[in-house]
């Protein structure tokens, strides 16, 4: 099991429609990949996953956990991929994994979180990947959330913060608290990431998706290359 410690300072076409407005969603995504940098050399094989464990997303989060442990699957399947768990939840309570090579463990341990009530802790998922990267550098940043209760102005200086050190955050959001999605697309924007909406329509391109990024953070774009994933093949196509 992947230890964990703590990181705290202390109507009838509707179905048709969402799955219309995914695709056009993904679209967006892959063409925000375009204008994605090359994963540095360093940066390579790390990558933080992020999840929002709060009260709110308890009515679909096995939904999540299938959509996130499909993700580690893929992680886990890439040589040279390390990956880290980071979850808030309840009063304060923000925790974070070992760097593992074996996502098997992480996904185990994911699929054993609880949500509890609580506001939203983006802010220390931010400055925890900033002081990773400061160690060593990190390729990107998963984030999976449905809200945002903090002071926007200050989550996007530390947005722009990981953007100088290169680190790219991937924005999924769950639900549509149109509050969270400013929120969201501007900390992609500012470290040059992508944004796109997490839910049940787009539940097997997600899967793609995740798989993709992470091949992305194992080994940038001779990685995406010697993949046979289409969802590989569609991100390279957009990265120039």
């Amino acid at each position: 099991m992947a230890e964990k410690k703590d990181i705290t300072a202390r109507p009838a076409n509707a179905g048709k429609a969402a799955k219309q407005a995914s695709r056009s969603d993904i679209e967006a995504f892959l063409k925000q990949a375009s204008q994605l940098d090359p994963v540095s050399a360093d940066a390579r094989g790390r990558l933080i996953f992020a999840l929002d464990a709060t009260m709110s997303r308890q009515p679909t989060w096995d939904l999540a956990c299938t959509l996130q442990a499909a993700m580690f699957d893929a992680a886990g399947s890439i040589g040279g991929l390390n990956v880290q768990l980071v979850y808030f939840r309840g009063f304060g309570e923000c925790q974070s994994s070992k760097w593992v090579s074996n996502t098997k463990s992480l996904r185990d341990l994911m699929v054993r979180i609880d949500c509890r009530g609580g506001q939203t802790q983006i802010g220390k998922v931010l400055a925890h990947a900033r002081r990773e990267a400061q160690k060593k550098p990190i390729a990107a940043l998963v984030y999976v959330g449905d809200a945002m209760e903090e002071n926007v102005d200050r989550l996007c200086q530390m947005a722009g913060e990981l953007g100088l050190l290169n680190i790219k955050a991937f924005m999924f959001h769950e639900g549509h608290d149109p509050v969270a999605e400013r929120a969201f697309r501007e900390i992609a924007r500012l470290t040059s990431g992508a944004y796109l909406p997490f839910n049940a329509a787009a539940a097997s391109q997600l899967k793609a998706l995740l798989g993709a990024v992470a091949t992305y953070a194992a080994g940038g774009r001779k990685a995406l290359e010697t993949s046979k994933a289409q969802a590989a093949r569609l991100l390279l196509s957009h990265l120039k």
